[in-house]
């Protein structure tokens, strides 16, 4: 789970810094999102690449979640007799913190892949052919918007506790130092995902990337 958690960590990364691009023009991001998919050609058809990214995308997702369901199945069996009063922990609460706003970032990509990707869904109704004004018309609604903060506060929180996890579980954290150094980076990393996300639909519900 750490190691599935890792390689979506440079994802979003990745695709952080492709997203604010937008800031650069109509021109650049549209010439990014296309120099994404001539990356290996000729050697590899057009969207060879992202093709396999994505293959091995869906291959995290399915072993992230499926070690999620391990894990919670294993804390359910250790637990032989339920609590009258649960009282609720740090513990707890990350636990119940990081399973909803897992299943929130799921429910999340599957819109997100259907706005952009799969289905290009305009929700102002407009073209989708463009993926600059793709991107504008839909940060454009207030809805669309929210729905997208929401989830990158999700992401965030997801992040801060998970890269925290998954240092604990490789042993990087055998001191009290390399304890606060794991979360120290775990926020770091999660605050610049979360606000490097959420920059460009509030600058377009602001007016500040407009087509």
């Amino acid at each position: 789970m750490a190691l599935s958690g890792f390689v979506f960590l440079g994802f979003v990364l990745a695709h952080m810094y492709g997203n604010l691009k937008a800031f650069a023009g109509h021109d650049a991001f549209n010439e990014y999102a296309e120099h994404l998919r001539e990356i290996g050609e000729p050697m590899l058809p057009h969207e060879g690449l992202l093709w396999i990214l994505r293959v091995g995308l869906i291959g995290s997702l399915v072993v992230h979640v499926y070690c999620a369901v391990v894990l919670w199945r294993r804390a359910a069996r250790a637990r032989t007799t339920k609590y009258v009063m649960k009282k609720q922990t740090g513990a707890t609460r990350a636990s119940l913190m990081m399973r909803w706003g897992g299943v929130t970032i799921l429910l999340f990509l599957v819109w997100h892949l259907l706005n952009f990707t799969i289905g290009k869904v305009n929700v102002q109704g407009g073209a989708t052919n463009d993926p600059y004004n793709l991107l504008v018309d839909t940060f454009d609604v207030w809805w669309s918007t929210a729905i997208y903060i929401v989830a990158m506060l999700a992401l965030g929180a997801h992040l801060h506790h998970g890269i925290w996890s998954a240092a604990q579980t490789l042993g990087w954290t055998g001191t009290a130092a390399k304890r606060q150094r794991a979360k120290t980076v775990g926020f770091v990393i999660a605050l610049i995902v979360s606000v490097g996300f959420s920059l460009v639909p509030l600058a377009v519900l602001a007016g500040i990337i407009t087509k």
